[in-house]
């Protein structure tokens, strides 16, 4: 089994390297467009995967960033960033994992409770945004967020470390005791 660790390759100068990871390929490639787009001092490279294991036999930068994406609206979806998450190392969850959850606009439709994508997000110790990709001001609002997210996740931010992203999460996020 192969499992995705972070600075198991050596940093590139002025490059940023994100992993969107969704069964919503469209989607994905949507918000790569549009991150790619933006204003940024760091070269973006953007990789999309339906899953991991990523292929090994693939030479890849060192990922600075991974985005799992959930649709609300597809148990399918929230299963496979589950099994997705086993293959990758647990120093990546020191500020460099967030998970996205997309179709919150669109609560009467869900299929995942807004509780079980926070318990995830609580479980792994990880930030948790919620949006709804499929709306236009929204999708720009959130490829400059991660691009941010990117930049101090690759060390482009002065003063600035992965770990203040853990900040971020909600304070929804229930304790342990709750959950």
């Amino acid at each position: 089994m192969s499992v995705l660790r972070p600075l198991d390759k050596l940093p590139q100068l002025n490059t940023a390297t994100i992993l969107l990871v969704s069964t919503e390929e469209a989607i994905l490639q949507q918000l790569a467009d549009k991150m790619l787009r933006e204003d940024c001092s760091s070269q973006l490279l953007v990789h999309l995967a339906t899953s991991l294991p990523l292929p090994s036999n693939v030479t890849r930068p060192q990922i600075d960033l991974i985005v799992f994406v959930v649709s609300l609206h597809s148990k399918h979806s929230l299963q496979n960033v589950q099994e997705s998450l086993c293959h990758v190392d647990a120093r990546f969850f020191l500020g460099r994992v967030c998970f996205l959850a997309t179709g919150a606009g669109q609560e009467s439709h869900c299929s995942v409770h807004h509780h079980t994508i926070l318990k995830l997000a609580c479980t792994y110790q990880s930030p948790l945004l919620f949006t709804d990709l499929k709306t236009e001001g929204f999708l720009v609002a959130m490829a400059q967020r991660l691009v941010r997210m990117l930049q101090i996740c690759a060390g482009h931010t002065p003063g600035v470390s992965a770990l203040s992203l853990l900040s971020l999460q909600s304070s929804e996020i229930p304790s342990l005791e709750d959950l």
